[in-house]
């Protein structure tokens, strides 16, 4: 087979397998939307089902065979090119999947099934017990998981290489030697700036976010927010979760989740914001080239960095609460007679030490990335067990954050992420964060389009810098190209303080 008969096949295998991977997010969607209780364990059953088939096709001895092909041919001889960049990803996924037993990929699909049901049930009981052992078949699966998937040779078992093998699928080519001295280095700079806040005279109401803002009217405020951004309504729509999520299965279908509190503003709106900012992405992807690798998502940091840009750059900024909050006032009549825009735009910025990730800000969010990424590392190393993860997550929030959960659900059940598996997830948030600062930083300045409530300028720069090459690039060079700029953490260090320190007086 020549080079480009094998290219082409290879373009049709993949694009085949991700139709197929887009009916398991179908149904995973689903299942944290509307799919009723009785339907889990058959629900499992289609899962892995899927699972099966998905792994089956992505080991296919042929894909082997047609990577060799096209591997060394002229076809790749540019490394920039669409079909190097195929090849290069192609070559890295399937050199993961056919180290994963068949059997350990299904058995996966069907606990993490049932464990997300159970999780659901046990934080709102509060109840670590009932989920505990659901987390611990998980742990035992990832581990092996990891074991299968570190290279040969070398120590093979080590904690950190079992991370980087789990951490290597959602951000390609990252390693725990590099996030170590990262979270290091943030929490150090962090921790004092945190105290300083806490110990300024300059206090903002926080009362004003926590009136009656009925749901029916955040959900509006919100849409129409998300739609204003640039998020086509027309190709997605936005349903009610436990834990807000994006999922896209395909061009023209994105569905962005939220929760509604009537008694607290933040949680709809900026939850939205946030999953809407992954929703710009997908949207952005090249649609003509869905399926590979250069139409898919870059890595899950640079994914976050889109959520975080939306949600804290731009919706937390003050040119965007000059054109907004007027439209809010209207949007809640009678619900803020007496409040500025100025008391608006500090209470949604408040710093203050909190128990929950998502509802966390900008200067606290980091840390409790931080104290995940410690217990992810002690749990599959196994020097955590999983009957001591609560005492331990209490523990550490009381030594970074100065405050003890007392209680599952505020602690340690607080989120989705390792009952389907995620082990290696959390850390892509503090690096979402870095990019999205290096990335406002060195585009034109948008602050007078912002607050006239124009915010095409600042998507299509986006759309032509990071959405359009998908992942043509690792994330480190993707964000060089768009930047001029290797990626640091001055950007996001600075924007914080910059606004924080403003409003807080530090």
């Amino acid at each position: 087979m020549s080079p480009t008969d094998a290219y082409a096949a290879l373009v049709a295998d993949a694009t085949e397998l991700s139709v197929l991977q887009s009916c398991g997010a179908v149904l995973g969607w689903d299942q944290q939307t509307y799919m009723p209780k009785g339907g889990g364990p058959f629900r499992g059953e289609q899962l892995s089902l899927l699972a099966k088939l998905c792994h089956a096709k992505a080991t296919d001895l042929k894909i082997g065979e047609r990577l060799a092909a096209v591997e060394g041919s002229d076809l790749v001889k540019d490394a920039d090119s669409v079909e190097a960049a195929n090849a290069r990803e192609w070559r890295h996924g399937y050199d993961r999947a056919t180290k994963l037993p068949s059997r350990l990929v299904e058995e996966l699909a069907r606990v993490t099934t049932a464990a997300q049901e159970a999780w659901v049930e046990a934080k709102g009981k509060s109840d670590f017990v009932s989920f505990r052992p659901h987390l611990e078949k998980i742990l035992l699966l990832k581990r092996e998981e990891a074991s299968c998937l570190v290279p040969p040779g070398g120590v093979g078992t080590s904690k950190d290489q079992l991370y980087d093998a789990l951490l290597d699928e959602y951000e390609p080519g990252c390693t725990t030697a590099e996030l170590r001295p990262l979270f290091a280095s943030l929490t150090a700079e962090l921790v004092p700036f945190i105290k300083a806040i806490g110990e300024s005279s300059k206090k903002p109401d926080e009362s004003v976010l926590r009136r009656e803002f009925p749901t029916d009217r955040q959900k509006w405020f919100a849409e129409s927010t998300a739609a204003a951004f640039g998020f086509d309504f027309t190709a997605g729509r936005l349903d009610t979760t436990s834990h807000p999520f994006c999922s896209a299965f395909g061009p023209g279908d994105c569905r962005l989740t939220t929760r509604y509190n009537p008694r607290f503003f933040n949680e709809c709106f900026f939850g939205v914001l946030h999953e809407a900012g992954h929703g710009l992405y997908e949207q952005g992807l090249p649609a003509d080239k869905f399926g590979t690798p250069c139409g898919a998502y870059c890595s899950l940091g640079v994914h976050e960095s889109q959520s975080r840009f939306w949600e804290n750059l731009i919706g937390r900024g003050r040119p965007f609460w000059d054109h907004a909050f007027p439209r809010l006032q209207q949007a809640f009549p009678g619900v803020l007679p007496n409040v500025t825009a100025d008391q608006w735009h500090f209470a949604v910025n408040a710093v203050k030490p909190s128990l929950i990730r998502v509802e966390a800000d900008e200067a606290t969010y980091n840390l409790h990335v931080a104290i995940r990424f410690e217990l992810e590392l002690a749990l599959i190393g196994g020097e955590l067990a999983v009957a001591d993860l609560p005492a331990a997550w209490n523990d550490k929030y009381e030594s970074a954050l100065g405050i003890r959960p007392t209680t599952d659900a505020e602690g340690c059940l607080q989120d989705i992420h390792w009952s389907f598996g995620g082990f290696g997830y959390f850390p892509t948030y503090t690096l979402g964060n870095l990019h999205a600062a290096h990335y406002f930083a060195h585009m034109p300045d948008p602050t007078d389009a912002i607050r006239r409530g124009e915010f095409r300028d600042v998507l299509g720069w986006l759309r032509t810098n990071v959405h359009a090459h998908g992942r043509r690039y690792r994330s480190g060079e993707l964000t060089r190209r768009a930047t001029g700029q290797p990626l640091t953490a001055e950007a996001f260090s600075k924007s914080l303080k910059g606004k924080l320190g403003a409003l807080y007086g530090v």
